[in-house]
């Protein structure tokens, strides 16, 4: 086995061996670290996670997992003094980008939100009853505006924009304002909970 093939081996057992240590089981900990080290799976969606170990979105194992890495990625480190640095004497090159970044959905502070297919848009905002009659014509239409509102700035959304883009990239400029966002929050005492957004460009 050559240089770089062994490397990677110690890569995944390390991070394999810090899964189980924070609590994740040892089959999920061996899928996430496959082909993957600690900064990589912090990186990843909860889409992705809940892909990679072969759970539903609703597992209380994707929740325990997702937990962790929430944990892994807030974690401060500790040092004996404060530095502190002005972002003047960042060069562009210090300053995290693409995968580097951290992933703001991964806080564990952040709810979970995805972008609503527009295809079913209708459906999933039925229960608010936002279907109006269109004053410029004679059919019906979806009263979006209605719905509480997010800016297109926001971290979330601009997440969501990203991962999009790169998994589409003929998408026309301006795609993403007047699309609709769905919030779900997990609590223990009061279960899952859903909202939805509409995102704008400016108040």
């Amino acid at each position: 086995m050559g240089k770089r093939g062994s490397q990677f081996l110690v890569v995944k057992s390390s991070t394999k061996k810090l899964l189980i240590e924070l609590g994740v089981s040892e089959e999920h900990a061996h899928r996430l670290a496959d082909d993957a080290n600690m900064d990589a799976i912090k990186q990843m969606s909860v889409e992705q996670v809940a892909k990679k170990i072969g759970v539903e979105m609703e597992s209380p194992d994707l929740d325990n997992v997702m937990n962790v890495i929430r944990e892994q990625g807030t974690r401060k480190r500790t040092r004996s003094r404060r530095i502190t640095i002005s972002q003047k004497a960042l060069d562009d090159d210090d300053i995290p980008t693409g995968e580097n970044r951290f992933n703001v959905l991964n806080h564990h502070l952040v709810p979970h939100h995805e972008l609503v297919p527009i295809e079913e848009e209708a459906e999933a905002l039925s229960p608010w009853d936002l279907m109006h009659k269109d004053p410029i014509g004679d059919g019906m239409r979806l009263a979006k505006e209605l719905l509480p509102k997010i800016l297109i700035t926001d971290p979330a959304v601009q997440v969501l924009k990203e991962m999009t883009e790169a998994e589409n990239e003929e998408l026309h400029a301006g795609w993403l304002a007047n699309r609709v966002v769905r919030v779900i929050r997990y609590s223990r005492s009061a279960g899952k909970s859903i909202a939805y957004r509409l995102i704008v460009e400016g108040n």
